[in-house]
């Protein structure tokens, strides 16, 4: 072979060995571009989802968490309004029952239906508080003596061996002496006979007997005295044992 062959083989590797070292040099550079344009735009990694999903959970979560805080200040006020109307309301109905009202006022200054004089000087005065309810006072001097009520049942009282019979139309019956001491078996106006037994202190019952020993009625004082209509012979037992009848 020639030196001019040789020469021209020679230049022909140099040329090849280059032409190799560009196209290593032109992929490697393809390659760091392509690898920082993956790392720019590269897909978010699961850890990145993860992180990204539980930022996202936490700011619903508070945002959830402020809604419904609002909503309860909101219920709140709400309820506090409703109290407060409630307690207008309260002071409204205490401020109807306060004393003194009107209601009250009427009450307290009822006007007897009829004034009634009786045998010893004083007098009774008769209030008809409903249907078969009625009061009687019996007022001497501007005080009041005594009280009776009749309620469901007719009202007796023995004041100072005066006998006084208040019926459940509101009639008043009243008379002076003819009481008996029980116990014992007495003989009374109007054919009637009363038995007197002692039930205990201040108890005493009286049974009240037709012609023919049947009993007809019966009183029973406890702690006060009773008194009755028996078809218009009024009959007063007082708590301490004493019956007395009057036409």
């Amino acid at each position: 072979m020639s030196s001019t062959t040789t020469a021209r083989t020679a230049r022909r590797r140099t040329l090849r060995i280059a032409a190799a070292a560009l196209t290593a040099a032109a992929a490697l550079t393809l390659t760091a571009c392509g690898g920082s344009d993956a790392a720019e735009t590269k897909p978010a990694s699961r850890t990145d989802l993860g992180k990204t999903a539980a930022e996202s959970s936490r700011t619903d979560s508070s945002a959830a968490a402020q809604g419904s805080d609002a909503q309860a200040v909101s219920g709140a006020q709400t309820d506090a309004q409703a109290g407060s109307g409630d307690k207008t309301h309260a002071d409204a109905g205490a401020a109807g029952k306060q004393p003194g009202s009107a209601h009250g006022g009427a009450a307290k200054g009822a006007s007897p239906a009829r004034t009634q004089p009786l045998p010893d000087g004083s007098k009774a005065e008769i209030y008809r508080l409903g249907a078969q309810h009625y009061r009687a006072k019996i007022v001497h001097g501007g005080s009041v003596l005594a009280t009776l009520e009749a309620k469901e049942h007719d009202a007796g009282l023995d004041a100072n061996d005066m006998f006084i019979v208040l019926t459940l139309d509101g009639q008043v019956h009243s008379w002076m002496g003819g009481g008996h001491q029980g116990p014992g078996t007495f003989k009374l106006a109007g054919g009637w006979t009363a038995k007197v037994t002692k039930l205990g202190e201040l108890r005493y019952r009286a049974q009240i007997l037709g012609h023919d020993g049947a009993v007809y009625g019966t009183l029973e004082t406890n702690q006060h005295d009773t008194g009755l209509d028996a078809n218009g012979v009024y009959i007063v037992l007082s708590n301490g044992g004493v019956i007395s009848a009057h036409l």
